[in-house]
């Protein structure tokens, strides 16, 4: 893999509009106020939740389909051309993939909510559509590539379990009204564990080793490593998948052992990464970051004792707070906090010139408020799930939208101070 400062050369020649990625990054953090109200308002709910369709079920598919698969298609569609060295064939795929999901995601919840079939069945139809676009986008980068062999693997493993996913999920959306599936409950599973741990898992361990050593100005991880850690993260999805399907608890708990194998490794190799850098000092974004791989191998310990029906009542909904907010979340939102300015400081000056310092479009303050806010969000949710009380999950909710409007609001300054000093400097 290339040393990470040499695939910024050239990079600004690959530049999108910027109003091409900061549309879906705005769209995710809308849904992630969005996400944090709605959690307050049907708190009672979200403790004993099991299942099926309902505004918990919405709420869900608004942190997984509204922030964060909405920020992995604007940073990819972004970072990828730079990366691979490649140039998108055209621009406008990504603004149809944007207008197609955006309306089609905001019918599918409201459908999913509601229980109505037809918005769910229109609005899935539309969301799968951009979702098929997308992997095709990613795909032909991906084929045009030269190189970066560890990182194009997880990308093509993504683009799979994104496929078969939105397949399940689509199934699943038919099923409510026709009853096509023999028993749902396998099925169920295996979506989720394609989007939790297939798609936005290898989407996560990929982007790392192009992410981490260009922030922290170090050398990639070393490839047998990474291609270690790779294999064991396959055959981990492999096993739970299947185990799902056939409903075979025993392959499930095999395939968690291997995936917690697989994720101590990517940690430890990611924070080596980080440890052996240039730059020491990464802020508050790399607080979240780290807190997001605590997070994760603890999801994957707590989902191997909800499949073995230990505690289940109480493990279910760890999972998920583990898994989507612990880990997924909290690590998106912090990588969300580099790649904006990032993108942005690149935007902001003309080809030839220095670009901007980050410290000069973005300022830090918000972004420790927002922490502070986020980690106790979980914490109390946490706690609620533990006491079985919905009134701390209220509480945390809020404290979640309190935070979300703040980063909301230092997303839209970025922006603001972005398009002042490109008029500056012009």
């Amino acid at each position: 893999m290339k040393f990470p400062g040499l695939m910024m050369l050239g990079a600004q020649s690959r530049l999108l509009p910027l109003s091409v990625p900061f549309a879906f990054f705005l769209a995710a953090v809308v849904f992630h106020v969005f996400l944090w109200g709605w959690i307050a308002v049907h708190a009672e709910q979200v403790a004993g939740f099991q299942g099926g369709l309902g505004p918990v079920a919405a709420a869900l598919h608004v942190l997984t389909l509204g922030v964060l698969v909405m920020t992995v298609m604007g940073a990819s569609i972004q970072i990828l051309p730079v990366a691979t060295g490649q140039p998108l064939r055209a621009v406008w795929p990504c603004r149809l993939i944007f207008w197609l999901y955006l309306p089609g995601l905001v019918m599918f919840l409201h459908g999913l909510g509601s229980g109505e079939q037809t918005p769910m069945a229109l609005g899935g139809g539309a969301v799968a559509a951009a979702l098929l676009i997308y992997g095709l986008l990613v795909g032909d980068l991906l084929a045009r590539a030269r190189g970066m062999r560890l990182f194009a693997l997880h990308a093509w493993a993504a683009v799979a379990a994104l496929v078969l996913l939105a397949s399940l999920g689509f199934l699943l959306v038919i099923d409510v009204e026709y009853a096509v599936l023999p028993d749902r409950t396998g099925v169920a599973l295996a979506h989720v564990i394609l989007a939790v741990y297939g798609f936005m898992g290898m989407t996560a361990l990929g982007y790392s080793h192009i992410l981490m050593p260009m922030f922290a100005m170090s050398e990639a991880t070393p490839e047998r490593l990474g291609f270690a850690v790779f294999g064991l993260a396959v055959a981990a999805l492999v096993l739970s998948v299947v185990g799902a399907f056939v409903e075979e608890s025993e392959v499930l708990v095999i395939g968690t052992a291997v995936a917690l194998v697989a994720v101590v490794l990517h940690v430890w190799s990611m924070d080596r990464t980080l440890r052996g850098g240039m730059r020491k000092h990464l802020g508050v974004s790399f607080v979240l970051v780290r807190a997001g791989w605590a997070c994760l191998p603890i999801s994957i310990a707590v989902g191997g004792l909800a499949v073995a029906e230990i505690g289940e009542d109480v493990a279910v909904p760890l999972f998920g707070l583990f898994a989507l907010f612990g880990w997924l979340l909290t690590f998106v939102l912090g990588i969300l906090q580099r790649i904006i300015p990032f993108l942005a400081a690149m935007h902001a000056s003309k080809e030839g010139q220095a670009p901007p310092l980050l410290s000069e479009l973005a300022a830090e303050g918000p972004l420790k408020v927002h922490a502070v806010c986020h980690i106790g969000a979980l914490a109390l949710i946490g706690l609620g799930f533990v006491l079985e009380d919905d009134r701390f999950v209220t509480a945390g909710a809020l404290i979640g939208a309190v935070g979300a409007l703040i980063f909301l609001w230092f997303v839209v300054d970025v922006i603001r101070r972005t398009f002042r000093y490109a008029k500056q400097a012009s």
